[in-house]
């Protein structure tokens, strides 16, 4: 006969339970998107009769930001488009990315333009991207 200890039976059921719960935190306290946006809608008659005289180019650069030419910060460029804006309330800003400019740094510039009332932005394409599609 063999009279020895008897084995201990570790139930998983606690344990997972509790993970269980803690994932269910853990999934409603946290939030995976950031709900702010950027609209970009395209215009409705987005034809070649459009004028662009009078439109502000933005350039955004990998090192630098451009604004009708001239190496401006976004505060500058921010300030001079708000000043122009103040003489012509329906001031039209062209935007063009150069190559290799991460898309964070052009949803940046937006993000600050469109908070500080900047409201008719364009993109403008490269003659060079216009080529290769």
């Amino acid at each position: 006969m063999n009279r020895g200890r008897r084995r201990a039976v570790i139930s998983l059921t606690p344990l997972i339970d509790v993970v269980f719960i803690l994932l269910i935190f853990f999934m409603l306290a946290s939030s995976f998107l950031d709900w702010r946006s950027i609209d970009l809608a395209p215009p409705a008659s987005a034809g070649a009769g459009e004028s662009m005289t009078g439109a502000m180019l933005l350039e955004v650069r990998p090192n630098d930001l451009r604004l009708s030419g001239h190496v401006v910060t976004v505060a500058e460029a921010e300030e001079k488009i708000l000043d122009q804006m103040r003489k012509t309330p329906d001031q039209r800003v062209l935007i063009r990315t150069a190559d290799g400019v991460m898309l964070q740094r052009t949803v940046d510039v937006l993000d600050r333009l469109a908070s500080a009332g900047v409201t008719n932005l364009a993109f403008v394409r490269t003659g060079s991207r216009r080529e290769g599609r």
